[in-house]
């Protein structure tokens, strides 16, 4: 077997692992059931914004030393992280204790970043893209069994919640173990490039690139996240994209965090809950909408055209959650929550398409990172303005989501407008230049 097929590999198997957690879920009925008997605003408030805390805290660090330590040992850190956290989930009921938790948490997504990097610096060039749609693929795989396994789990009563979290244990030690049998990374994006031999280097017939390493290299680093950084964000294209990446990383992550409570509002106590059923048609439904999204014709991407497009999908992202908020009908809520799920995918793949078009290869991992870290500042503000029991609102759940709802209606409007406003502009100046 080629030796990028044998990463792909190791890296499908490591990403299938790591996603499979069927604890996930149950995760707002385990901590409000017996085994912790807490009340749904601790979790809300007082528990899951430590995690949000923790995750934006970490993030710029662990893109920093991710670089640094080259990939192989964050990846592993991951592992660590996540096994700590489904100790803690199954052997610890203190509130202190599941705040801890969600620091821990918070490294555990933080490090992700070091598993989807680690294949632009180990696989050449050429194979990025085959090598990307593999591990995507195995990722949703991972998910969707997840899903459907604790679905099936909770259905037929072979175990609890606190079952479904040892089995994510298991997964997350397992996943630990696996990472140790990556290849080790000789080179990174910025702290260890590679350069390339001398003439006299060549002489002695050594043609391989080394990875720099001298005492200029963390100046050079910082250079050229600079430079990378500048070309970037001088693009009005990235700019505008970049905005409504960061605006639907924001919301997304903050409905889905929280969206168990909404159900468990709807629902009410006496109910059967089919949270597992619905993530696994959502993870279904959405990567086939990802993958339609590399179908569409390159005449509609045009910068007008998808904006207005995106403009009008996030107006229905915010009906659909919306709906999904103020019904009594937990079907119903589940169908929002989908048809939400899937428009999102779809357009946060078409827009990460367009910013990939606009900046240069090697400053993929940073750009997005950069993006990704403004989506969890706004949701850091975000939660500590409606959701924080210390917060400026601290509402509940269905006010929480009927603030998202109409976010999403706004974002759409408000970009629809500048977009209009910008198109008459131009033809007004055209106009007068005639």
């Amino acid at each position: 077997m080629e030796r990028w097929k044998q990463i792909s590999l190791i890296l499908c198997i490591l990403g299938f692992l790591k996603e499979f957690r069927p604890s996930e879920p149950f995760v707002f009925q385990f901590l409000t059931g017996p085994s912790h008997n807490l009340t749904v605003d601790q979790v809300v408030q007082d528990v899951f914004p430590i995690g949000t805390y923790s995750y934006v805290a970490q993030l710029v660090v662990v893109f920093l030393v991710t670089d640094y330590f080259r990939y192989k040992p964050i990846i592993v850190l991951a592992g660590l992280a996540g096994t700590v956290v489904w100790c803690m989930f199954v052997w610890t009921r203190s509130l202190r204790a599941l705040q801890v938790m969600e620091i821990f948490y918070g490294t555990y997504m933080a490090a992700d970043i070091a598993y989807w990097t680690y294949i632009y610096a180990k696989v050449d060039k050429k194979y990025y893209q085959k090598v990307t749609s593999h591990i995507r693929s195995a990722t949703q795989a991972g998910r969707f069994l997840a899903a459907t396994t604790s679905q099936a789990v909770i259905y037929f009563q072979l175990t609890g919640y606190l079952g479904l979290n040892v089995i994510s244990l298991a997964a997350q030690i397992i996943t630990t173990l696996w990472a140790f049998l990556l290849p080790s990374v000789p080179a990174s994006m910025y702290f260890h490039r590679e350069i390339a031999p001398t003439d006299e280097e060549l002489n002695l017939n050594d043609k391989t690139t080394q990875p720099q390493n001298t005492p200029s290299a963390f100046r050079n680093a910082v250079t050229l996240l600079w430079d990378h950084f500048r070309c970037a964000y001088t693009n009005f294209t990235v700019i505008r994209y970049s905005l409504w990446y960061s605006l639907a990383v924001c919301l997304y992550y903050q409905i889905t965090s929280y969206v168990q409570a909404l159900w468990s509002e709807v629902a009410g106590s006496d109910t059967m809950l089919w949270n597992g059923a619905v993530e696994a048609v959502l993870t279904l439904m959405a990567s086939i909408a990802a993958f339609s999204a590399g179908f569409v014709p390159q005449r509609l991407l045009q910068l007008n055209a998808t904006l207005l497009s995106l403009s009008a999908i996030a107006i229905v992202q915010g009906v659909g959650l919306l709906i999904a908020t103020v019904t009594h009908n937990l079907i119903v809520s589940y169908a929002g929550y989908i048809v939400f799920g899937i428009l999102h995918m779809f357009t946060i793949t078409l827009i990460s398409a367009e910013i990939a078009k606009n900046i240069s290869d090697d400053s993929f991992a940073l750009i997005f990172g950069i993006n990704t870290l403004l989506g969890l500042v706004l949701q850091t503000l975000l939660t500590l303005a409606i959701v924080d029991s210390g917060g400026w609102l601290a509402l509940d759940v269905r006010g929480q989501f009927t603030v998202y709802s109409y976010s999403f209606m706004v974002m759409g409007v408000t970009f629809g407008l500048f977009l209009m406003l910008e198109v008459c502009t131009r033809r007004r100046l055209a106009g007068s230049n005639r």
